[in-house]
Protein backbone atom coordinates (compact mmCIF):
# COMPACT_ATOMS: atom_id res chain seq x y z
CA UNK A 1 0.00 0.00 0.00
CA UNK A 2 2.91 2.35 0.74
CA UNK A 3 5.48 0.75 -1.55
CA UNK A 4 6.51 3.94 -3.37
CA UNK A 5 6.76 5.84 -0.11
CA UNK A 6 8.96 3.17 1.47
CA UNK A 7 11.22 2.86 -1.58
CA UNK A 8 11.62 6.64 -1.78
CA UNK A 9 12.41 6.94 1.93
CA UNK A 10 15.00 4.18 1.70
CA UNK A 11 16.70 5.74 -1.32
CA UNK A 12 16.81 9.16 0.33
CA UNK A 13 18.09 7.56 3.54
CA UNK A 14 20.93 6.02 1.56
CA UNK A 15 21.84 9.38 0.02
CA UNK A 16 21.71 11.15 3.37
CA UNK A 17 23.81 8.38 4.93
CA UNK A 18 26.56 8.90 2.34
CA UNK A 19 26.66 12.63 3.07
CA UNK A 20 26.73 12.08 6.82
CA UNK A 21 29.53 9.50 6.60
CA UNK A 22 31.59 11.93 4.53
CA UNK A 23 31.33 14.52 7.27
CA UNK A 24 31.90 11.81 9.89
CA UNK A 25 35.19 10.83 8.26
CA UNK A 26 36.42 14.41 7.81
CA UNK A 27 35.33 15.74 11.18
CA UNK A 28 32.84 18.49 11.94
CA UNK A 29 32.55 21.30 14.44
CA UNK A 30 29.49 21.33 16.65
CA UNK A 31 27.29 24.37 17.04
CA UNK A 32 24.57 24.99 19.57
CA UNK A 33 20.93 25.60 18.73
CA UNK A 34 17.90 26.29 20.88
CA UNK A 35 15.30 23.57 20.36
CA UNK A 36 11.54 23.93 20.50
CA UNK A 37 11.69 23.20 24.24
CA UNK A 38 14.14 26.12 24.74
CA UNK A 39 17.01 23.79 25.68
CA UNK A 40 20.38 24.08 23.99
CA UNK A 41 21.40 21.10 21.88
CA UNK A 42 24.21 20.32 19.42
CA UNK A 43 23.84 20.61 15.66
CA UNK A 44 26.32 20.33 12.80
CA UNK A 45 26.62 21.00 9.09
CA UNK A 46 26.03 17.27 8.60
CA UNK A 47 22.53 17.65 10.11
CA UNK A 48 21.78 20.49 7.73
CA UNK A 49 23.20 18.83 4.62
CA UNK A 50 21.35 15.57 5.29
CA UNK A 51 18.19 17.51 6.04
CA UNK A 52 18.35 19.26 2.66
CA UNK A 53 18.58 15.95 0.80
CA UNK A 54 15.68 14.45 2.71
CA UNK A 55 13.33 17.45 2.60
CA UNK A 56 13.96 18.28 -1.05
CA UNK A 57 13.64 14.65 -2.10
CA UNK A 58 10.34 14.19 -0.27
CA UNK A 59 8.95 17.43 -1.66
CA UNK A 60 9.79 16.35 -5.20
CA UNK A 61 8.30 12.88 -4.79
CA UNK A 62 5.22 13.80 -2.75
CA UNK A 63 4.40 17.50 -3.26
CA UNK A 64 0.99 17.22 -1.58
CA UNK A 65 2.42 15.90 1.70
CA UNK A 66 3.51 18.10 4.59
CA UNK A 67 6.98 17.69 6.07
CA UNK A 68 8.10 18.10 9.66
CA UNK A 69 11.86 18.12 10.21
CA UNK A 70 13.88 18.79 13.34
CA UNK A 71 16.11 21.12 11.34
CA UNK A 72 13.37 23.36 9.89
CA UNK A 73 10.62 25.59 11.32
CA UNK A 74 7.33 23.78 11.72
CA UNK A 75 4.61 24.99 9.35
CA UNK A 76 1.99 24.03 11.90
CA UNK A 77 -1.07 25.07 9.92
CA UNK A 78 -0.09 23.16 6.79
CA UNK A 79 0.97 20.14 8.80
CA UNK A 80 -2.28 19.92 10.78
CA UNK A 81 -4.34 20.41 7.63
CA UNK A 82 -2.54 17.64 5.74
CA UNK A 83 -3.66 14.02 5.74
CA UNK A 84 -0.08 12.82 5.35
CA UNK A 85 3.01 14.19 7.06
CA UNK A 86 6.61 13.09 6.68
CA UNK A 87 8.36 13.33 10.04
CA UNK A 88 12.16 13.28 9.85
CA UNK A 89 15.26 13.67 11.97
CA UNK A 90 18.37 13.93 9.77
CA UNK A 91 20.62 12.83 12.63
CA UNK A 92 19.04 11.37 15.74
CA UNK A 93 21.83 11.21 18.27
CA UNK A 94 23.99 14.12 17.14
CA UNK A 95 26.08 13.68 20.29
CA UNK A 96 27.03 10.17 19.17
CA UNK A 97 27.92 11.54 15.75
CA UNK A 98 30.14 14.24 17.22
CA UNK A 99 31.73 11.80 19.70
CA UNK A 100 32.47 9.34 16.88
CA UNK A 101 30.95 6.39 18.76
CA UNK A 102 28.67 5.38 15.88
CA UNK A 103 25.42 5.76 17.84
CA UNK A 104 23.41 8.01 15.54
CA UNK A 105 20.61 7.39 13.06
CA UNK A 106 18.56 8.89 10.25
CA UNK A 107 14.81 8.81 10.93
CA UNK A 108 12.30 9.02 8.07
CA UNK A 109 8.69 8.41 9.06
CA UNK A 110 5.34 8.95 7.39
CA UNK A 111 2.15 9.53 9.36
CA UNK A 112 -1.22 9.13 7.64
CA UNK A 113 -4.21 10.59 9.51
CA UNK A 114 -2.05 10.89 12.61
CA UNK A 115 -0.75 7.32 12.68
CA UNK A 116 2.70 6.06 11.59
CA UNK A 117 2.56 3.98 8.41
CA UNK A 118 6.10 4.03 6.99
CA UNK A 119 9.41 4.05 8.83
CA UNK A 120 13.04 3.96 7.81
CA UNK A 121 15.85 4.16 10.37
CA UNK A 122 19.38 4.15 8.96
CA UNK A 123 22.45 3.55 11.14
CA UNK A 124 25.18 4.91 8.83
CA UNK A 125 28.18 3.94 10.96
CA UNK A 126 27.03 0.31 11.16
CA UNK A 127 25.72 -0.17 7.63
CA UNK A 128 22.28 -1.11 8.93
CA UNK A 129 18.80 -0.03 7.84
CA UNK A 130 15.60 -0.91 9.69
CA UNK A 131 12.43 -0.39 7.68
CA UNK A 132 8.71 -1.15 7.68
CA UNK A 133 5.39 -0.16 6.18
CA UNK A 134 1.91 -0.76 7.55
CA UNK A 135 0.84 -4.38 7.28
CA UNK A 136 4.01 -5.50 5.47
CA UNK A 137 6.30 -6.44 8.36
CA UNK A 138 9.60 -5.03 9.61
CA UNK A 139 12.98 -5.76 8.06
CA UNK A 140 16.69 -5.31 8.72
CA UNK A 141 19.09 -4.79 5.83
CA UNK A 142 22.84 -4.81 6.24
CA UNK A 143 24.90 -3.27 3.47
CA UNK A 144 25.61 -5.88 0.81
CA UNK A 145 23.19 -8.44 2.26
CA UNK A 146 19.59 -9.43 1.61
CA UNK A 147 16.89 -8.06 3.94
CA UNK A 148 15.89 -10.17 6.94
CA UNK A 149 12.45 -10.01 8.50
CA UNK A 150 12.46 -8.97 12.15
CA UNK A 151 10.23 -10.12 14.98
CA UNK A 152 10.54 -9.23 18.63
CA UNK A 153 11.09 -11.72 21.44
CA UNK A 154 8.26 -13.21 23.47
CA UNK A 155 10.15 -12.90 26.77
CA UNK A 156 8.06 -12.07 29.82
CA UNK A 157 10.58 -12.81 32.58
CA UNK A 158 12.19 -9.49 33.45
CA UNK A 159 15.17 -11.21 35.05
CA UNK A 160 16.05 -12.61 31.62
CA UNK A 161 15.47 -9.34 29.77
CA UNK A 162 17.79 -6.50 28.82
CA UNK A 163 16.69 -2.89 29.10
CA UNK A 164 18.00 -0.34 26.59
CA UNK A 165 19.02 2.92 28.28
CA UNK A 166 20.66 6.10 27.08
CA UNK A 167 24.42 6.38 27.38
CA UNK A 168 24.49 10.03 26.28
CA UNK A 169 21.83 11.38 28.64
CA UNK A 170 22.50 9.18 31.64
CA UNK A 171 19.84 9.28 34.33
CA UNK A 172 20.54 7.55 37.68
CA UNK A 173 16.80 7.20 38.19
CA UNK A 174 16.35 4.84 35.24
CA UNK A 175 19.19 2.65 36.52
CA UNK A 176 17.50 2.46 39.91
CA UNK A 177 14.16 1.71 38.26
CA UNK A 178 15.74 -1.02 36.15
CA UNK A 179 17.20 -2.64 39.25
CA UNK A 180 14.01 -2.37 41.29
CA UNK A 181 11.90 -3.77 38.44
CA UNK A 182 14.25 -6.73 38.21
CA UNK A 183 15.68 -6.41 34.71
CA UNK A 184 18.53 -8.83 34.03
CA UNK A 185 20.78 -6.08 32.68
CA UNK A 186 21.07 -2.77 30.90
CA UNK A 187 22.53 -1.93 27.50
CA UNK A 188 23.64 1.68 27.10
CA UNK A 189 23.38 3.07 23.57
CA UNK A 190 22.60 6.37 21.87
CA UNK A 191 19.76 7.40 19.50
CA UNK A 192 16.11 6.49 20.09
CA UNK A 193 15.94 4.75 16.73
CA UNK A 194 18.95 2.60 17.55
CA UNK A 195 17.66 1.63 20.99
CA UNK A 196 14.21 0.71 19.69
CA UNK A 197 15.98 -1.23 16.94
CA UNK A 198 17.66 -3.36 19.62
CA UNK A 199 14.18 -4.59 20.55
CA UNK A 200 13.40 -5.35 16.90
CA UNK A 201 16.62 -7.38 16.73
CA UNK A 202 15.95 -9.19 20.04
CA UNK A 203 19.12 -7.76 21.54
CA UNK A 204 16.97 -5.95 24.12
CA UNK A 205 13.38 -6.50 25.17
CA UNK A 206 12.43 -3.03 26.41
CA UNK A 207 13.40 0.63 26.43
CA UNK A 208 12.26 3.17 29.01
CA UNK A 209 12.93 6.89 28.56
CA UNK A 210 11.84 9.01 31.52
CA UNK A 211 12.56 12.44 30.04
CA UNK A 212 9.80 14.55 28.45
CA UNK A 213 12.29 16.05 26.01
CA UNK A 214 11.97 13.73 23.00
CA UNK A 215 9.90 14.93 20.02
CA UNK A 216 7.66 13.38 17.39
CA UNK A 217 10.60 12.98 14.99
CA UNK A 218 12.35 10.80 17.57
CA UNK A 219 9.63 8.14 17.62
CA UNK A 220 7.56 8.17 14.41
CA UNK A 221 9.80 5.99 12.24
CA UNK A 222 10.95 3.71 15.11
CA UNK A 223 7.36 3.16 16.25
CA UNK A 224 5.99 1.72 13.00
CA UNK A 225 9.06 -0.51 12.65
CA UNK A 226 8.63 -1.81 16.21
CA UNK A 227 4.89 -2.30 15.74
CA UNK A 228 5.41 -4.26 12.53
CA UNK A 229 7.98 -6.41 14.34
CA UNK A 230 5.32 -7.23 16.96
CA UNK A 231 6.26 -4.74 19.67
CA UNK A 232 4.59 -1.72 21.20
CA UNK A 233 5.44 1.90 22.00
CA UNK A 234 3.49 4.19 24.34
CA UNK A 235 4.18 6.87 26.90
CA UNK A 236 5.08 5.99 30.49
CA UNK A 237 1.42 5.58 31.42
CA UNK A 238 0.36 3.56 28.39
CA UNK A 239 -1.10 6.36 26.27
CA UNK A 240 -0.64 6.08 22.50
CA UNK A 241 1.13 8.89 20.69
CA UNK A 242 -0.46 10.58 17.70
CA UNK A 243 1.27 12.62 15.02
CA UNK A 244 -1.52 15.02 14.07
CA UNK A 245 -1.11 17.21 17.14
CA UNK A 246 0.15 20.76 17.45
CA UNK A 247 2.64 20.14 20.26
CA UNK A 248 5.72 18.26 19.02
CA UNK A 249 7.04 17.25 22.43
CA UNK A 250 6.57 13.78 23.95
CA UNK A 251 5.67 14.96 27.43
CA UNK A 252 4.88 11.42 28.57
CA UNK A 253 8.30 9.89 27.90
CA UNK A 254 8.67 6.54 26.15
CA UNK A 255 8.07 2.89 26.91
CA UNK A 256 8.95 0.55 24.03
CA UNK A 257 8.75 -3.21 24.50
CA UNK A 258 8.38 -6.55 22.78
CA UNK A 259 4.63 -6.19 23.35
CA UNK A 260 4.27 -9.37 25.41
CA UNK A 261 5.54 -7.65 28.53
CA UNK A 262 4.21 -4.15 27.89
CA UNK A 263 1.32 -4.13 30.35
CA UNK A 264 3.41 -5.77 33.06
CA UNK A 265 6.14 -3.16 32.68
CA UNK A 266 3.61 -0.31 32.83
CA UNK A 267 2.07 -1.78 35.98
CA UNK A 268 5.40 -2.22 37.74
CA UNK A 269 6.65 1.13 36.53
CA UNK A 270 3.71 3.18 37.81
CA UNK A 271 4.61 3.24 41.56
CA UNK A 272 8.27 3.82 40.71
CA UNK A 273 7.39 6.91 38.68
CA UNK A 274 5.70 8.29 41.78
CA UNK A 275 8.65 7.29 43.96
CA UNK A 276 11.16 9.05 41.72
CA UNK A 277 9.04 12.13 41.12
CA UNK A 278 8.17 11.58 37.44
CA UNK A 279 4.75 13.18 37.21
CA UNK A 280 2.45 13.44 34.22
CA UNK A 281 3.23 16.65 32.39
CA UNK A 282 1.25 18.78 30.01
CA UNK A 283 2.45 21.27 27.45
CA UNK A 284 2.87 24.73 28.96
CA UNK A 285 0.14 27.20 28.11
CA UNK A 286 1.37 29.65 25.45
Amino acid sequence: MYRKELETAMELGKKASSIILSHYANGVVAEEKIGIDNFSEPVSIADRDANRVLVDGLKDAFPEDAILSEEEPDDTQRRLNSQRVWIIDPIDGTSGFLDHNGDFAIHIGLADRGLPVVGVVVLPAFGITYYASLGEGAFLKRDGEAPVRMSVSDNTDLSEMSLAVSRTHKNPKILNISSEMGFGGNIERGSVGLKVGLIDERICDAYIHLSPRTKLWDICAPQIILTEAGGKLTDLWGAEYRYDVEDLQNWGGIVATNGSVHEMILKRLDPLLIKYGRLKLKAPVK
